[in-house]
């Protein structure tokens, strides 16, 4: 009996690319007659014309479903609600800007069938693209790597393969902060990777800027490690050893300097501990706003429009 594979696929202003992707996957498909599959569209609120594109794709198309959420809930939250209402044997997750070549799903269940829960890729770095997006990617895994508890392979992807197992337990998370890189990780189970060549960007633009990286960094760091709260201790601890040793110099400007000079050097050490203050409030707070947030639980997405029914 062949199996199904799902293929989820989180969009966002992606309306060139959707018919693209779709008949891409099905040459993919045709050559694997062992298999049967279907394509889960989510729309993460987009303002372009896929909403239209889809539902066309699926009037078409008996395998394609779609998704239509309400607003933009952010990519994770797009990805976690594929998973919810995928039904296959395995699940492969990609993006849907034809930057995942298709053509790397045969390796990926060749994986799966030999045993493997977790088939991920690990996207070989672009020289073509400009220093600064290189670096910038660079230093988010460096970053997520030194402050979290959980090894991250530079250029991890979301383009992977889950097993039926392993999709059953995402489902059951309702952590209101998620992010797939670092938690398929955490999972454990047998897993194994796959490198590959980024394709081309057919349409449009990445929606991943500078500012998306640092805030998707920070979320996996807080939501998998407390190492950020150890480091403010220690800072803590440092600084309160280190002002015991300037006491010596204060007695001796007191006694044979001048106990008046010195201003300067007092406001930039104010200004010093001050930042640092708010600093390591900071990092408290975003672990207390985490617990606010997941105390509310609220629906992690809501959709607006589907043709999946039933589940």
């Amino acid at each position: 009996m062949p199996k199904l594979v799902t293929i989820v696929v989180p969009v966002f202003n992606e309306a060139e690319n959707v018919w693209l992707l779709q008949e891409a996957v099905q040459k993919v498909f045709e050559q694997l007659p062992q298999y049967l599959y279907q394509i889960i569209f989510v729309d993460d609120g987009s303002s372009d014309q896929i909403l239209v594109a889809l539902r066309q794709m699926a009037e078409q198309f008996p395998t394609v479903r779609y998704l239509s959420f309400s607003r933009n809930f952010g990519h994770q939250f797009a990805l976690k609600a594929g998973l919810d209402y995928a039904d296959g044997d395995c699940v492969i997750s990609m993006d849907g800007d034809m930057q995942h070549p298709p053509e790397l799903i045969p390796a990926m269940l060749e994986g799966w069938e030999q045993g493997n829960d977790v088939v991920y890729t690990i996207r070989e770095e672009d020289k073509q693209l400009p220093y600064g997006k290189r670096q910038s990617s660079k230093l988010f895994y460096n970053l997520l790597n030194n402050l979290s508890d959980i090894e991250l392979e530079e250029g991890s992807a979301d383009f992977r393969l889950l097993s039926s197992q392993v999709v059953s337990i995402i489902r059951n998370l309702k952590e209101y902060d998620i992010f797939f890189r670092v938690m398929v990780k955490w999972m454990g189970f047998s897993q194994m990777a796959i490198r590959y060549q980024p394709a081309e960007r057919k349409h449009g633009a990445s929606k991943y800027t500078f500012k998306k990286m640092v805030r998707l960094a920070l979320q996996g760091i807080t939501s998998f490690s407390t190492k950020p709260l150890y480091i403010a201790t220690y800072l803590g601890f440092f600084f309160s050893a280190a002002s015991i040793l300037i006491l010596p110099y204060v007695l001796y400007s007191f006694y044979f300097g001048h106990p008046n000079s010195g201003w300067a050097s007092v406001i930039i050490a104010i200004a010093f501990f001050g930042g640092l203050q708010l600093m390591i409030l900071g990092i408290i707070g975003i672990y207390l706003g985490k617990l606010f947030m997941q105390a509310k639980q609220r629906p992690q997405y809501i959709i607006k429009e589907s043709n999946i029914h039933g589940q």
